[in-house]
C-alpha cells in the first residue's frame, strides 16, 4: 500500500509509510479499506446523512485478535479510532473524520445456547440476527424496535424496546462480555470478572474498549405476539393522549405502546384520504398469552372509529421490523429527546400544540412507554442509571438531504424542546444524543453514575484512545 496520512490524537495528520500500512493490515486479521477499494461505500455508509463522514481507513478484522491488533497500531501512532456497529447513531459516532475506523461488519455471528437461555452475540450485528436466531427457539431479549439498528450501540448505551417493561434495559440482561480495552488486551467482563469495567460497559458506550462478544440472557417470547399500528384523527388528541395515560398507569408489562403523532405515511395500510394528514397512531406490542388479548387490548378497542387498524397475530421478528420503513438510510434525521415520570396535564399539551403547528412534513412527537422493571434495579445497577424513567419522549425530524427549510425545522425543534424539557427527569438517554451535544448533555445521561464512570476510564482508558463517541474523559 502507498502511504497515507490518517488524523491524530492530538489534532493534525499523522503519515503512515507503506511498511505501516502493510504491518496494520497483517494484524488485522481481515481486510484493510481505503477509497476506492470494493466495500469501500457500503463501510463507510451510515445512517444519518445530515452528520456523514469520510475516514482515510477502515480496518475490518474477523476475530478479538485482529482487534486487537488495530487498536495496537492506533494507540502506538496515535491515531483517531472510530467503531462501526451498525452505523445507525444519530450523532455520527461510528466514523471520524479521515480516521481510522473499525467496521465490525465481519463480525455478524449469532450462537443461541436455548438449554441456558443465552445468546452470544458479534459487535456486527443487528437486531434482525438476533431476532432471527433466538425466535427460532421461542426466545428473545431486551433490543430495540428497529431491525437495522446495530446491537452493540444499541447495548452499550443501555437499550430499550418493546421488551423492556418485562425485563428491564437491555445492559440488564447483559451476561458477560468479552472486551478489547485500550492496551490490546483481550479481557472477559461480567459481575464476577472485571466487575467494574462490566459495570461501565453496562450504559457507559463505547468508552472503554471494543467488545467483541455480547452475551445476552434470554426468554420466552413469541414466536407469535399481537401487535401493529391502529391510529385516529389528530382532532381526537385530547381524548386518546389522555386515554393513553390511563390504560398505560394500568396496564400488564406485556403490553408495550408507543404513542406517536405523525402525518399518516403514503403506505398501502393508510385509505388514500388519509395520506399526509395530521394522526395520532399508537404502536403496540402484546408479547403475553394470546388468550387474554382482547381483555389486554380492550381500553385501546375502547376508542373506537379508527383510521388505520393493522393489528393483528404475527411473528415478533415481523413486529420488529414493522417500524424500518420509517427511518430509511441516508436521510437527514434531527431530534431531541428527554424522559419523563408522568405524564401531567400540561405536558400533553404541550405535545397537542407542538404537533398541531409542527412545520414539517416528517416530524414526529412521541412517547415510548418504559415504565416497569427497569425501575426496580438500583440507580448504580449498572451505568445506564435513570432508574426513575417511565417514558421517553421525542421531538423529531427528518426531512431529504437539500432541504431548502433545514435550518428552520432544526430551530423548530430545539424552540419545541425547550417547551417540553420542563417536564423532563434530569438524565436523558446517551443513544439519542446529537454531535452538537456537549460534555454536560453526556454527564447528565449519567447523573451520579458519571464521577464513577471517570475512574473506571482512568483505568482502562487513560489517554483516551475511544474518544469518538458520547466521551467521558478519564478522572485526573
Amino acid at each position: 500500500m502507498s502511504a497515507i496520512e490518517v488524523a491524530g490524537l492530538a489534532g493534525g495528520l499523522v503519515g503512515l509509510t507503506s511498511a505501516q500500512l502493510d504491518d496494520l493490515a497483517s494484524r488485522i486479521d481481515g481486510r484493510l479499506l481505503r477509497p476506492g477499494d470494493e466495500g469501500w461505500s457500503d463501510a463507510i455508509l451510515t445512517w444519518n446523512g445530515m452528520v456523514a463522514r469520510t475516514p482515510a481507513l477502515v480496518a475490518q478484522p474477523t476475530s478479538a485478535r485482529g482487534v486487537a491488533g488495530a487498536i495496537g497500531f492506533a494507540a502506538t501512532h496515535r491515531l483517531r479510532l472510530s467503531i462501526k456497529g451498525g452505523g445507525h447513531n444519530i450523532g455520527g459516532t461510528a466514523i471520524a473524520e479521515r480516521g481510522l475506523t473499525l467496521d465490525m461488519s465481519r463480525m455478524r455471528t449469532v450462537t443461541v445456547d436455548p438449554g441456558g437461555r443465552l445468546a452470544h452475540v458479534g459487535p456486527g450485528c443487528r437486531l434482525a440476527d438476533v431476532d432471527r436466531a433466538t425466535q427460532a427457539h421461542g426466545l428473545a431479549t431486551v433490543l430495540g424496535f428497529v431491525s437495522e439498528v446495530g446491537v452493540a450501540g444499541l447495548t452499550l448505551g443501555g437499550g430499550f424496546g418493546y421488551l423492556a417493561r418485562r425485563f428491564g434495559w437491555a445492559v440488564d440482561n447483559l451476561q458477560e462480555v468479552e472486551i478489547v480495552t485500550a492496551d490490546s488486551r483481550i479481557r472477559t467482563a461480567s459481575r464476577r470478572e472485571h466487575a467494574e469495567l462490566f459495570w461501565a460497559v453496562r450504559g457507559g458506550g463505547g468508552n472503554f474498549g471494543v467488545v467483541t462478544r455480547f452475551t445476552f440472557r434470554l426468554h420466552e417470547v413469541g414466536p407469535t405476539v399481537y401487535g401493529g399500528l391502529i391510529a385516529w384523527p389528530f382532532e381526537r388528541a385530547a381524548e386518546i393522549l389522555s386515554a393513553y395515560r390511563t390504560f398505560t398507569a394500568a396496564a400488564p408489562r406485556e403490553l408495550s405502546v408507543w404513542m406517536i403523532l405523525l402525518r399518516a405515511p403514503a403506505a398501502p395500510f393508510v385509505p388514500p384520504e388519509w395520506q399526509g394528514r395530521r394522526i395520532c397512531a399508537m404502536s403496540v406490542c402484546y408479547s403475553g398469552d394470546l388468550r387474554r388479548r382482547d381483555e389486554v387490548l380492550a381500553p385501546i378497542r375502547a376508542l373506537g372509529k379508527p383510521v388505520v387498524d393493522v393489528l393483528r397475530e404475527q411473528p415478533y421478528v415481523e413486529l420488529q421490523s414493522y417500524l424500518d420503513g420509517t427511518e430509511p438510510k441516508g436521510q437527514h434525521y434531527y431530534w431531541k429527546t428527554g424522559y419523563a415520570t408522568e405524564l401531567s396535564d400540561d405536558l400533553l399539551s404541550a405535545m397537542r400544540g407542538l404537533f398541531a403547528d409542527c412545520p414539517i412534513a416528517e416530524g414526529q412527537l412521541a412517547f415510548l412507554h418504559l415504565g416497569g422493571a427497569l425501575n426496580e434495579h438500583d440507580e448504580d445497577d449498572g451505568a445506564v442509571g435513570n432508574r426513575d424513567a417511565h417514558f421517553v419522549w421525542g421531538v423529531n425530524g427528518a426531512w431529504e438531504p437539500g432541504e431548502l427549510d433545514a435550518d428552520a425545522f432544526r430551530e423548530w425543534i430545539r424552540a419545541a424542546w425547550t417547551r417540553i424539557r420542563p417536564y423532563a427527569t434530569s438524565g436523558n438517554y446517551v443513544n439519542f444524543q446529537l454531535a452538537e451535544d456537549g460534555h454536560a448533555r453526556t454527564a447528565e445521561a449519567y447523573g451520579k453514575n458519571y464521577e464513577r464512570l471517570q475512574r473506571v476510564k482512568a483505568d482502562y482508558d487513560p489517554d483516551n484512545l475511544f474518544r469518538v463517541n458520547r466521551n467521558i474523559p478519564p478522572a485526573t
